[in-house]
């Protein structure tokens, strides 16, 4: 696997990076040293890691900063924050981050973080097959990765899909994408469909989404709110 570091601190870089080495000597591991860094190779080279340890407190792009963009990429990379501020661990939340080292950390745990890290990805891609939709918009017919769908809309007589990268306008019905999308995502209004691994946060009325907002109907939310849990109870067994 693919394992990234990155703090501002040059001793705890060389700390963390002998224990990886010393660890995980099949691994990959590579060190950077700030925020601008990291997303010069992700976004313009296209490297992305398995794992990233994430300093949060940096010059210029703070790692909270990364995290989020990384995770605008990719819903799969693990992200574990290594920081001594503990007031970010509601942050940490909205990345969907894995864990949140407290500086200082001993290295045993450290290294017991990584490997439940790399448990949890041999597990997912165990269990994890795409599943694909084939949607028809303006004369053309989309393949499309239900995976890459954060939300759907009813906008008049049409679906408004937004993924990661586009946006998709097809006639249809709401419910026949739900049926096709499976058990992962959610009717949290009848105009809405919502992915919920995508969701970031919520509120009575509202869930908070990478790309937008999406309503929560009254009747709607504590069955909701549930199946956000059962959800996230299953992505951790």
């Amino acid at each position: 696997m693919k394992i990234a570091v990155c703090d501002d601190e040059e001793r705890m870089r060389n700390i963390v990076m002998s224990e990886l080495n010393a660890s995980f000597p099949d691994d990959e591991i590579i060190c950077f040293s700030t925020g601008e860094d990291v997303l010069r190779v992700v976004e313009q080279d296209g490297y992305m890691p398995d794992i990233i340890l994430l300093d949060i407190m940096m010059p210029g792009v703070s790692g909270m900063e990364v995290a989020r963009r990384l995770r605008d990429i990719s819903d799969d990379v693990v992200i574990i924050f290594i920081t001594g501020e503990k007031q970010y661990v509601f942050e940490a939340f909205d990345v969907r981050a894995f864990h949140f080292l407290v500086k200082p950390f001993s290295s045993e745990k450290m290294v017991s973080v990584i490997k439940d890290a790399k448990e949890e990805i041999t597990k997912s891609a165990a269990n994890y097959q795409k599943k694909y939709v084939m949607l028809n918009s303006r004369g053309s017919h989309i393949r499309l990765c239900v995976s890459d769908i954060i939300f759907a809309e009813v906008y008049g007589a049409r679906i408004i899909v937004h993924t990661r990268s586009d946006e998709i306008e097809y006639y249809g019905h709401l419910s026949e994408l739900h049926k096709l999308a499976g058990n992962d995502f959610f009717r949290t209004h009848r105009g809405y469909l919502v992915n919920l691994r995508f969701v970031k946060k919520y509120d009575a009325g509202k869930c908070y989404m990478p790309k937008g907002e999406v309503l929560i109907s009254k009747q709607n939310y504590p069955i909701f709110v549930k199946a956000l849990m059962d959800y996230n109870k299953k992505r951790t067994e």
